[in-house]
Formats: structure tokens, C-alpha cells, sequence
């Protein structure tokens, strides 16, 4: 009696097992794993340790779509604060003018990142590179001024103070309820991610950042697909901008910083160009990066003395750890990953160097 084969490790059988977005056992229990253990952190961490998540969370959403936008589609982009920018002060505006609630707030914040990526997508379809990401610098100085002009206009001198938004008759001021609610929201964000990846017009912006001519010369639209991914990348950042302001409670100038889309591109580097895991670990890495290098200083003897350097330490150490992932491992920690995966897997018949065949 002939026995069905199965799949077993990365291999195979069925065309179909190409377009599922978990394909063996192990991955099933290993995200069920870590699905459980998201599900159970909440009511075991502490106010500070929800927050953390919390900041994660929002940065995986900002990292997921500049990982859209460069890592997939090949598009440089320098100005993603300010589009988080431009979805923050959307809510808050509205919110401030207009009493609007946040079912309101969030896809207005969307329509206006969406016309922004196509104002400042256009440049893309006659400049690459180093232009490119020039014109596209110019969308931060450009929002933020906008932002700050009518944070004076209207005397709001510390920023745009927005109450807590509710679902239904809960209020989101409970740390626990914003972690389900920007869990949901990133979870949402992945998704998306991943199946318009594995759609026709992933496929095609995986082409175009291959090789652009041969791209075109396949019959693909390369200023529909290079505009469509600027307005996807955009609209996804600028609600992400928004439930950075309701998370926050206000909306600032000073939160959003040259220094910030700095960290957006670090983390797509240092998570690992063109993979999805990249930018989760490259979020969560640079957003902790720093509470590690403080509780690291603060653990040698005397440190306390110097905690005003600490601003200068954490730049520092970040230029560096961004330089040695650069010289060491351009794969990022997907690359980290992906060899430790392997060694497991292939342990302990893992082939060594200079062994007889």
C-alpha cells in the first residue's frame, strides 16, 4: 500500500503549500506558542513592561510599512516621521477642532498619509537613489513645519492634548487595554503585509527592486506600482502615527524628529532588508535598544554620577551598533536566525568542512 508523502522541513509537494502563510507543524506550534505567550504577558508584566510592549508594537507598524515601501518595492524614503507626523496631527487636529471620535480619526489619518505618498511619490517615477531620498527628506521638514505652525496659531505651546478614545463603552486608559488594542492593530498590519507581498502586486514590486528595465519590459507599470507603493507605505505609517497620539495623549513637534525616521531605517537594516521577521526584530531591537543600554550603565559602580551623559551614550552605541551590522552581518538578525534555524535543523548531521564524501 503506497503511503501519501508529506511535507517535512522546507520541502514541498503541493503548489498550494507555496501560498500558506504557516506550511509545517513546527511553525504551527511555535506560533501557537508565541501567540499564548502575547496573550498571558499582560497580566504578568508590570506598567512599565506594558508600556515597552506598547512602544513595540507601534514601532513594528512603522517598520512594517518602510519595509514595504524600501524593502519590497525598492523605494529609498527619509521621510517617515514625517508622515507619522502628518497621522498624529491629523488626529489631533480633528480631535481638537471638531470633537471627532477615533473611528473618524484613524481613517482620515489614513486618507491623508494616502495623498501625501502620492504628492511625494511622484518624484520617484523620474528620480532614484540619493534624489530620491532628498525629495523625499523634504516631506518631514514640510509636515513638521505645517505641525508646528498651528501648534503656535492656536497657543498650543507643549502640544495637542487628546483625551483617551473608546471602543463601545470601554475607555482605552488602562495600560492592558492600549497592549490588545496595538497588538490587534500590528497583528492586522502583518497580515496585510504579507498577502499583498504574495500578490500580483508584491510580485511586481519585488520586480521592479530586482531590476527596473527588465521589469518593464515584462509589461509591468512601473509609476503605477512604484505610486501604489508609496500610497500603501504612507497610509499604513500615518495610522500608525495617529495611535501614536491617542497612545501618548498629545501631539508634539518634538516627537517627531529627524533622528526618528533615522531609527525607522535602522530598523529594517538591522532587522534584515526585504523580510517581514526583519522588521519585527528590527522594531523591537531599537525600540529596547536603549532601556538596555541605560540599565547596563546604571549597573557599573558610580554610573549614576554621569546619568546626564547617558543622551550622548545611547546615540553613540546606537551609530555603532548600526555600523557593526553593517560591516558584519547585512542580513540583519534575520540572518542570525536563519543560521541558527538551519543548525538545529540540520544538527547533528550537519555537514562539516573538509569531510569525505
Amino acid at each position: 500500500m503506497s503511503r501519501v508523502p508529506r511535507a517535512s522541513g522546507y520541502f514541498r509537494i503541493d503548489y498550494r503549500q507555496d501560498f500558506a502563510l504557516v506550511q509545517t507543524a513546527r511553525e504551527r506550534i511555535a506560533l501557537a506558542v508565541f501567540a499564548a505567550a502575547l496573550l498571558v504577558f499582560p497580566f504578568l508584566a508590570s506598567p512599565f513592561g506594558l508600556d515597552l510592549a506598547c512602544q513595540v508594537f507601534l514601532a513594528c507598524i512603522g517598520a512594517l510599512s518602510l519595509m514595504l515601501l524600501t524593502g519590497y518595492a525598492g523605494q529609498i524614503s527619509l521621510g517617515h516621521a514625517g508622515l507619522l507626523a502628518a497621522g498624529a496631527f491629523t488626529a489631533g487636529i480633528l480631535f481638537r477642532e471638531t470633537g471627532a471620535p477615533f473611528w473618524i480619526t484613524l481613517p482620515s489619518a489614513a486618507f491623508v498619509g494616502a495623498l501625501l505618498g502620492v504628492v511625494f511619490g511622484l518624484p520617484s517615477l523620474r528620480l532614484r537613489g540619493l534624489y530620491l531620498a532628498v525629495s523625499t527628506l523634504a516631506l518631514h521638514f514640510v509636515v513638521v513645519y505645517l505641525g508646528g505652525e498651528y501648534e503656535t496659531k492656536r497657543g498650543f505651546s507643549t502640544g495637542i492634548v487628546i483625551d483617551p478614545p473608546s471602543l463601545g463603552p470601554v475607555a482605552l486608559t488602562d495600560g492592558r487595554a492600549w497592549y490588545f488594542v496595538l497588538l490587534a492593530a500590528a497583528a492586522a498590519t502583518l497580515l496585510v503585509c504579507l498577502n499583498l507581498a504574495r500578490s500580483r502586486t508584491g510580485r511586481a514590486w519585488q520586480a521592479i527592486r530586482a531590476h527596473e528595465t527588465v521589469a518593464e519590459a515584462l509589461g509591468i507599470s512601473i509609476a503605477g506600482y512604484k505610486l501604489l507603493a508609496f500610497v500603501i507605505s504612507s497610509a499604513i505609517t500615518a495610522v500608525a502615527g495617529a495611535l501614536f497620539a491617542y497612545y501618548r495623549g498629545f501631539v508634539s513637534v518634538e516627537a517627531f524628529s529627524l533622528f526618528l525616521t533615522i531609527q525607522y531605517v535602522a530598523m529594517v537594516i538591522i532587522g534584515g532588508m526585504g523580510s517581514w521577521l526583519g522588521a519585527l526584530l528590527g522594531a523591537a531591537f531599537v525600540t529596547l535598544f536603549p532601556y538596555w543600554i541605560e540599565a547596563a550603565l546604571f549597573a557599573l559602580p558610580g554610573a549614576r554620577r554621569y546619568a546626564g551623559e547617558l543622551f550622548a551614550v545611547n546615540f553613540s552605541a546606537f551609530g555603532l551598533v548600526m555600523i557593526l551590522f553593517l560591516m558584519f552581518e547585512p542580513l540583519g538578525l534575520t540572518g542570525i536566525w536563519r543560521r541558527i534555524q538551519n543548525y538545529v535543523l540540520l544538527w547533528p548531521f550537519r555537514q562539516r568542512h573538509g569531510s569525505r564524501q
